[in-house]
């Protein structure tokens, strides 16, 4: 045999990170789909065509890695955008060429190059959305630049999401960040607080305690972006999600951790149109197993639709000869949660 292919296989701790990942970012458990950041940029559109509609902060790319923020059969705009937070969150924003005139020459002339090959191919959605993409790119750098900048947020702002002047990481920045995107017309946003690198993450299967340092990193940052969008008059009308994968099991697993636990776990909803100060649904007196209420991820992401004035059951996709949506062939309204 002149060729040998060796496959590694995925562990399975990661295989049942990557696949819950992958179910509540998309509803799949086993197929990539397109992310509910880009089915709610194609349901609703843009509001701001200089930024892009789906933007993820990662600091690093969580299990399942760009899939969690990706368009798959959707169109090339709609992809999420990865913003890495530092000094240059967004590479390449200023312009190649210090005349505006050369670059819109030079610009112009792409585009009609673009547009012409467009043509020849039958004006292809999947290469008209590419171009898209492309313009977007070049409008960025008028407003995507003055959006990461916080210089000009006060020393009160900075001190509610935990920020120090000058600093442009952790989950302060990321929170920050996201309500000046929002300010600006940035249809989704999400933010991801770690990635799949094994013990630097919440993934504690050696020691819980772990979860005390970083509860106390986001704690602030998130009660921050509450009050903030609140003060701001823009709470009513932006939906905040906080949730995750699965939790962690009611025993010991190991000498002092926990393991996956996905059949029963806390999410929380803000905001835009949902009831506040209540629960909704309970476990068992061990937290073993949901007692009431059951809530599948489907639910949770037709409840986050409906909140944007979507019907889960109509955004569709005709894709492969059949239409998809994200909520597959099921899933049901949460209507307990609603105001």
């Amino acid at each position: 045999m002149d060729d040998i292919c060796v496959i590694k296989s995925m562990k399975s701790d990661d295989n049942e990170h990557y696949q819950a990942t992958l179910a509540i970012h998309t509803g799949s458990f086993f197929f990539t789909r397109p992310s509910l950041g880009s089915w709610v940029s194609y349901g609703l559109g843009t509001m701001n065509g200089n930024l892009p509609s789906f933007i993820t902060i990662a600091p690093e790319l969580p299990y399942a890695g760009s899939q969690v923020f990706d368009n798959d059969f959707l169109p090339a705009y709609h992809q999420g955008v990865r913003v890495v937070p530092g000094p240059t969150p967004i590479p390449n924003l200023d312009r190649r060429t210090p005349q505006e005139r050369v670059q819109e020459l030079e610009l112009g002339l792409a585009d009609a190059f673009n547009r012409r090959h467009l043509k020849a191919r039958g004006d292809s959605q999947e290469l008209a959305a590419r171009i898209r993409t492309f313009e977007t790119a070049f409008r960025m750098q008028t407003e995507a630049g003055e959006a990461f900048d916080l210089s000009r947020e006060t020393d009160a702002t900075l001190d509610l999401y935990g920020l120090k002047r000058g600093q442009t990481d952790g989950f302060g920045w990321q929170c920050l960040v996201a309500r000046r995107l929002a300010e600006r017309g940035v249809r989704f946003i999400e933010l991801v607080d770690c990635g799949s690198n094994s013990g630097k993450n919440w993934d504690q299967h050696g020691d819980m305690a772990d979860h005390a340092h970083r509860a106390k990193a986001i704690d602030q940052p998130i009660a921050g972006l509450l009050k903030d969008l609140k003060r701001l008059g823009m709470l009513d009308e932006t939906l905040v999600v906080w949730t995750t994968e699965f939790g962690r099991t009611p025993g010991i697993d190991g000498a002092k951790g926990r393991g996956h636990h996905s059949a029963c776990f806390a999410s929380w909803l803000a905001g835009g149109g949902v009831k506040g100060g209540i629960t909704y649904g309970s476990t068992d007196e061990l937290g073993a197993t949901v007692a009431e209420n059951k809530v599948h991820v489907h639910d949770f992401h037709a409840t986050i639709l409906h909140l944007l004035g979507i019907d889960h059951t109509r955004l569709t996709y005709r894709h492969a000869g059949r239409d998809f949506r994200l909520t597959d062939v099921h899933g049901n309204v949460v209507e307990a949660v609603l105001a």
